[in-house]
């Protein structure tokens, strides 16, 4: 659980999870109600919401993950229609592409990335200044929804 918290704070975000709540099978986090964990075999592939998995020592969040830290206080930013959709194929984004701005996006913080209508696309690491229009990569994309489609089988 202490993962979950580590990575929500990589974004600003202060969260707190009821340890009744949050099972953890083979480094995987799920989210579920109490009853429900009464009635769970022990031997399960998945049960209630998936929070992500840790890997290797890191932290790999679900969307269901990332959709929860979008309703708290955290650094986002909104992107226009081209810069959402080259987002989505897996590159990066330039200051132009970034509409609106929320928290202190410094160099390296975390930060989530939502359309023109307020739907998570991913997450990426601040790479430069947002302020400036210097042409430079502001954003590098680490995860975005078009990550399964581009994944072979």
């Amino acid at each position: 659980m202490r993962a979950l918290t580590i990575f929500a704070s990589k974004f600003g975000a202060q969260i707190a999870l009821n340890p009744e709540f949050i099972l953890e099978k083979a480094q995987r986090y799920f989210l579920l109600n109490p009853s429900l964990r009464k009635v769970m075999c022990k031997d399960f592939f998945y049960a209630g919401v998936y929070l992500g998995k840790v890997k290797e020592g890191a932290f790999f969040p679900s969307f269901n993950f990332l959709n929860m830290l979008m309703g708290m206080e955290t650094n986002k930013v909104v992107l226009n229609r081209k810069a959402s959709w080259l987002f989505i194929c897996g590159r990066d984004i330039f200051q132009q592409g970034v509409t609106k701005a929320t928290g202190p996006q410094r160099k390296g913080d975390c930060t989530l990335v939502l359309n023109e209508y307020g739907e998570c696309l991913g997450f990426g690491v601040v790479a430069d200044s947002l302020k400036e229009q210097n042409g430079k990569v502001a954003i590098r994309n680490v995860l975005d929804v078009g990550d399964f489609l581009r994944r072979e089988i």
